[in-house]
């Protein structure tokens, strides 16, 4: 994926500690390609860019976007991706293509998506505040108010939340609302970077950012739609049929450019599937659906997609539920065990027990798989696996001292 950003990465801009929020200079909306590549060529310059977006999904399938900022530790802009003849190609080779530069997101999934859309690559090298903040204590999914008002010891105004991104003119404070999200970040990075080298966790953080830049987790398949699903029945052909009705609402909606719920609903699709219609003009008895359905192309496409939809074989059908095989009573109960281990040590650690492990690592682990679990590598099995392994196999118990819960060795193991 070209070079990466290990933490302690090359942060060594001395500007950085002589900057904030209030010394960095802001620029009006910027909304001419001059002025844009202009930004982009000046920000090249820094190690790191602090980006954020805003954007309108409520009505559309794919997000509209409606505003990007940027921020190094010395200026801070707004761009307008909605302004006549703007060229946003050097935006974009400096999220996806410029190696040299670390871009810094808070809780940036959307954001990601968004870039993905645009240009079919995802930002890299980049940093997750979020994701940065587990390790550092701040508990799982911190929202970004609330790590700036921890690591700064101010409240943010929100008063611009609920702005429609997309109407135009945007007035100073809706765009000063919004350039305060990346002047903000771009000076609690460095702070973030300084704590991760003192603990010595920045390298714990380089897999996670990896998975994130992953381009595959935003290539979805139509296909695959039907996964997202509540499942209506293990029945094979009902499967059939959902997979089949579910990839057909997702290519209406991307073709429409609407959500998929005013395509049809989730609990109409499954009706369908479940009671599917013989004919076209049943279609006029579906709840959920209008009666224009028994006669219009959508109805005509929607009975094409469930001629054609074929039971799932053997391999595609799902888990019954959510113990992995192989897991007894025994084995929940000693997942269960894992499950108070992972909580006992995050909390000593400071770490959230979800960048330490997830459920479906602890259950395989209670079920005796040994083999391709990450909790029995690195840095998570000096944290956590390796108590977690002696849990399982009976070297290591709970006991309670003095009301407290303490873990104890067994003598075997002890000497």
């Amino acid at each position: 994926m070209g070079r990466r950003f290990p933490i302690p990465f090359p942060f060594v801009n001395p500007r950085a500690a002589r900057y904030s929020a209030h010394h960095m200079k802001i620029h009006p909306l910027i909304s001419d390609s001059a002025s844009l590549a202009a930004l982009v060529e000046r920000l090249s310059e820094h190690d790191f860019v602090a980006v954020d977006t805003e954007f309108m999904r409520e009505n559309t399938y794919w997000p509209e976007l409606c505003l990007i900022q940027i921020a190094s530790v010395e200026e801070a802009a707004a761009i307008d991706p909605l302004a006549d003849g703007i060229d946003l190609k050097p935006l974009w080779d400096l999220l996806v293509d410029n190696e040299d530069v670390l871009k810094v997101f808070h809780a940036g999934g959307q954001d990601l998506e968004i870039v993905y859309n645009a240009t079919g690559k995802v930002p890299h090298p980049l940093f997750d505040t979020q994701i940065a903040a587990m390790a550092l204590g701040y508990g799982e999914q911190i929202g970004y108010s609330n790590l700036i008002e921890s690591m700064l010891g101010h409240a943010l105004d929100k008063g611009a939340r609920f702005t429609d991104w997309s109407r135009r003119p945007l007035d100073k404070r809706q765009i000063d609302y919004a350039i305060g999200d990346v002047t903000h970040l771009a000076t609690i990075f460095p702070k973030m970077v300084a704590k991760l080298r003192k603990t010595g966790r920045g390298l714990w953080l380089d897999e996670e950012m990896e998975r994130l830049a992953d381009p595959s987790s935003f290539a979805f398949d139509p296909a695959d739609a039907w996964k997202r699903l509540k499942l209506p029945s293990r029945n094979p052909a009902v499967l059939g049929r959902l997979k089949a009705l579910a990839a057909w609402r997702e290519k209406e909606a991307r073709g429409k450019n609407l959500p998929r719920g005013r395509i049809v609903k989730d609990d109409t699709l499954a009706d369908i599937v479940g009671h599917p219609p013989k004919a076209q003009e049943d279609l006029a008895k579906v709840r959920g659906l209008s009666a224009g359905w028994k006669n219009n192309d959508i109805g005509a496409r929607l009975m094409a997609a469930l001629a054609d939809a074929k039971p799932l074989g053997e391999d595609e059908l799902p888990d019954r539920g959510p113990s992995r095989p192989g897991l007894t009573k025994d084995g929940a109960l000693v997942a269960d065990l894992l499950k108070l281990l992972l909580k006992i040590k995050a909390k000593e650690s400071g770490v959230a027990p979800k960048l330490i492990a997830r459920t479906d690592e602890l259950e395989a682990l209670a079920a005796g798989v040994r083999k391709d679990l990450a909790i029995l590598t690195g840095w998570r099995f000096e944290e956590f696996g390796r108590d977690a392994l002696d849990l399982v196999e009976g070297r290591l118990a709970f006991a309670t001292v003095n009301g407290k819960l303490k873990m104890t060795r067994s003598l075997e193991d002890a000497e």
